[in-house]
């Protein structure tokens, strides 16, 4: 199993960013996809989740600003981030579960001016 992150960098803040997690080694339609992020000196956290049948949720912190999405044709699962704050700043990583938990090498986004 693969998760193939993509789609970091840095911006400023208000602006926008699109993330892009590709997936390889399972049945990708039937499997939740997870966002999570990790800033420095901190512990990771669950952003964003889309569920088989497309339900989302989102962290309180990011509700109104991220979307969460999914294209099982492609096997990819995108997180369009926008109105970024410095407080975003981060690493980001993509999981799904498949008897065990899989992890993304992560994508650093800095929201910086």
């Amino acid at each position: 199993v693969q998760l193939q992150a993509s789609g970091g960098g840095l911006v400023q803040p208000g602006g926008s960013l699109r993330l892009s997690c590709k997936v390889s080694g399972i049945i990708f339609s039937i499997n939740a996809m997870h966002w999570y992020r990790q800033a420095p000196g901190k512990q990771r956290e669950l952003v964003a989740s889309i569920t088989s049948g497309y339900s989302t949720t989102y962290a309180d912190s990011v509700k109104g600003r991220f979307t969460i999405s999914r294209d099982n044709a492609r096997r990819t699962v995108y997180l369009q981030m926008s109105s970024l704050k410095p407080e975003d700043t981060a690493v980001y990583y993509c999981n799904t579960n498949n008897q065990r938990p899989y992890w993304g090498q992560g994508t650093q986004v800095t929201v910086s001016s």
